[in-house]
C-alpha cells in the first residue's frame, strides 16, 4: 500500500509480491562452511528418544540419543543415555573422542545447561565441569549461537541420519537396559559410517582414515575425572553444603561465596580461584566434616575442654572443686548445658583465684549446690569467708573422701 501510494503507476499487487520474494531469496543466503580436517567437532542431542523397558515391572523410560559428527569427514558417533545431565553430556564426549580415536581442536555444542552456563554472542559462560573436561583433553569449546542452527549443520544433519538411519530401524525392538540399545546403535552405526555419500566416491569411515584423523590431536594418557562444580555461600558456623554434605573452611569467608569442586574422593572449595579447603569426600547426607585448625582459636579452646580434661583442672584446684565439677557433670541430662557450667566454674577460678574457690565449692556442695550461677553468687556476696552454721550452731563442713566425719573420733 506504502508503494502504491508513492507509485500509482507501478507494479501490480501480484508482480509486486513475485520480485519481493525474488529479492528475499537474494538478501537471506547460506554461507557455505568450508571444514578443515581435524578442526571442529558438533555435539548436540536428537529429538526422538528410545524406550527402555523395565525387566520387572515393564514399565517404560526414555532414554536419549547423543550424537557427535566431524566437520570435514562427518564421521558419525551417537550413543543412548539415561539421563541429559552434566556427567552424562561429559562422559558422552569422552567416549566420543575414544571412538574417533583423537580429539579435534573445537567442540561446538549446543546451549544446553549442561554445556553453558549463560549464553552470550561474544563471551558465553562455560559450565564448569564441560570446561574442565576441555582443558584436560586440550580442546577449545564454541558453542553455537542462540537460535543458529545453522552454526551446527553437521550435528543437526547427523542427528537426522542418526533419526533415520538407526532409531527408525530399531523402532519395533524391544530394550531391557542401557547397554543392550547401545549394542544395537553400535552395529547400525557401523553401517552408517561405512555406507556411500551420493555425491563423493567414498564413506565417513574412509574420509576418517585418511582426512580427518592424522589432523586430529592424541587421545591424553588418561581419561578425564569428572569433576562437579557448585557454587556455595559461606554460613556463620564456617560450613558450606555441598552435595547434601557439610565441609569446613577457614572461619574468615564466613557470608562469601565459594566454588566447590567435586571429584569422586576428594571435596575441594576455592575462594577467588585459590583453593582454601580440601576434604575427603564424604557421601553421608547430612553429615559434617570439620578440620579442626578452620575454627577460630576461641572454638578451638571451647571444644578442647573435654570431661576428663575438666576433671584434672578441677583436681589442681582442690579437693572440694572436683567434687563440685563431678556432680555438675552427673546432673545435667545435656552433655553441652554440663560442660558450660564447668567451663563457668573455670572462668570463676580464673577470676577469684583458687583460694576463694575452694571455700566456695565447700559451701556449695554443702548446700546442694550444681550450678554455675550459685557458686558465682557466692563468690559475689563473699559467702566463701563465712563459716556455714547448721541449726544446732554446729559448723558444717562439705562431706568428701578427704574429711573425716565424727564417726572417725567415736573410738
Amino acid at each position: 500500500l506504502e508503494y502504491k501510494a508513492a507509485s500509482p503507476e507501478g507494479y501490480q499487487y501480484t508482480q509486486f509480491c513475485n520480485y519481493y520474494r525474488d529479492g528475499k531469496k537474494k538478501v537471506d543466503v547460506v554461507l557455505r562452511q568450508e571444514h578443515r580436517a581435524g578442526e571442529k567437532l558438533f555435539t548436540d542431542y536428537a529429538g526422538d528418544t528410545i524406550g527402555i523397558t523395565d525387566p520387572r515391572t515393564g514399565k517404560i523410560s526414555r532414554a536419549y540419543i547423543f550424537v557427535a559428527v566431524l566437520g570435514a569427514s562427518s564421521y558419525t558417533y551417537a550413543e543412548a543415555v539415561a539421563t541429559m545431565d552434566t556427567p552424562s553430556w561429559i562422559a558422552s564426549h569422552i567416549r566420543a573422542f575414544e571412538y574417533f580415536g583423537g580429539v579435534p581442536q573445537i567442540v561446538v555444542p549446543d546451549n544446553a545447561k549442561c554445556a553453558v552456563i549463560k549464553a552470550d554472542r561474544y563471551e558465553p559462560d562455560l559450565n564448569p565441569a564441560f570446561a574442565g573436561m576441555a582443558a584436560h583433553y586440550g580442546t577449545a569449546i564454541i558453542p553455537a549461537r542462540v537460535r543458529k542452527p545453522r552454526d551446527k549443520a553437521k550435528v543437526e544433519a547427523g542427528v537426522l541420519l542418526v533419526e533415520r538411519w538407526i532409531l527408525a530401524a530399531l523402532r519395533n525392538r524391544t530394550f531391557f537396559s542401557i547397554h543392550e540399545a547401545n549394542d544395537a546403535i553400535s552395529e547400525l552405526l557401523d553401517r552408517l559410517n561405512e555406507r556411500k555419500f551420493k555425491k563423493v566416491n567414498s564413506s565417513r569411515v574412509e574420509l576418517l582414515e585418511t582426512l580427518e584423523k592424522p589432523a586430529l590431536m592424541s587421545l591424553p594418557a588418561r581419561w578425564y575425572e569428572f569433576l562437579e562444580w557448585k557454587t556455595a555461600k559461606v554460613g556463620i558456623d564456617y560450613h558450606i553444603s555441598a552435595a547434601k554434605h557439610l565441609y569446613s573452611v577457614p572461619y574468615q569467608l564466613v557470608g562469601e561465596q565459594v566454588d566447590v569442586r567435586l571429584s569422586n574422593l576428594v571435596a575441594e572449595i576455592l575462594y577467588k580461584n585459590q583453593r582454601v579447603a580440601s576434604h575427603r569426600r564424604s557421601y553421608t547426607e547430612g553429615g559434617v566434616t570439620t578440620n579442626p585448625d578452620h575454627r577460630p582459636k576461641s572454638h578451638q579452646a571451647h571444644l578442647e575442654w573435654t570431661p576428663s580434661r575438666i576433671i584434672r583442672w578441677a583436681e589442681t584446684t582442690g579437693p572440694a572443686t572436683a567434687a563440685m565439677v563431678k556432680r555438675i557433670l552427673e546432673s545435667r541430662p545435656h552433655p553441652e548445658a554440663r560442660y558450660r557450667s564447668c567451663l563457668g566454674i573455670i572462668r570463676l577460678a580464673k577470676q577469684y583465684g583458687k583460694e576463694r574457690m575452694e571455700p566456695a565449692c565447700t559451701r556449695g556442695l554443702a548446700t546442694g549446690v550444681t550450678s554455675y550461677k550459685s557458686i558465682k553468687s557466692i563468690l559475689d556476696r563473699g559467702l566463701d569467708g563465712v563459716a556455714l552454721k547448721s541449726q544446732s550452731g554446729n559448723v558444717i563442713t562439705a562431706r568428701h573422701e578427704n574429711v573425716r566425719g565424727s564417726e572417725y573420733y567415736k573410738n
